[in-house]
C-alpha cells in the first residue's frame, strides 16, 4: 500500500482504457479489506470503514473529501452513524483505473491518521 498512496492521480480523459480485470485484482491485493464491485453496471472498489459515532464518520469523511479535492479524483460517499462507506472507480474509464487504487490506499491512509491523531 505504501507505494500506491505515495502516487499521484494521473489526468484522465475521453478514450482512458479500464484496467483489465487481472491487472485490478492484482492491485486489489496491496489494498486490504478493499472488494471490487459492481456499480451501475461498472466495477468499482468499495471498502466500509467503521466509527464510534457519527461525528467521527463525517470527520472521516472531511478528510476523504480533503484527498480527493487535492488529487481531483473523487468517490461515492456515504455517511452514516458509526460507518463510511467510500466507492471509488473512473467514470471515463467505465470501470477501475490505477487512480481508483491510488485514492483507496490514501483513503486507508486518511483511516489510519485519523485515530493516531
Amino acid at each position: 500500500m505504501d507505494n500506491l498512496q505515495s502516487e499521484n492521480c494521473i489526468q484522465v480523459g475521453k478514450g482512458t482504457a479500464a484496467l483489465p480485470m487481472n491487472e485490478a485484482s492484482a492491485l486489489l491485493a496491496s489494498i486490504p479489506g478493499w472488494e471490487i464491485m459492481d456499480r451501475n453496471g461498472m466495477p468499482s472498489l468499495v471498502k466500509i470503514y467503521k466509527f464510534p459515532n457519527f461525528s467521527a464518520a463525517l470527520s472521516f469523511t472531511n478528510r476523504v473529501g480533503q484527498q480527493a479535492e487535492e488529487q481531483d479524483h473523487h468517490p461515492a460517499i456515504l455517511t452514516e452513524w458509526g460507518r463510511v462507506t467510500v466507492t471509488w472507480w473512473t467514470h471515463v474509464a467505465h470501470g477501475l483505473h490505477r487512480n481508483d487504487f491510488i485514492m483507496a490506499a490514501r483513503t486507508d491512509a486518511v483511516f489510519e491518521s485519523f485515530f493516531s491523531d
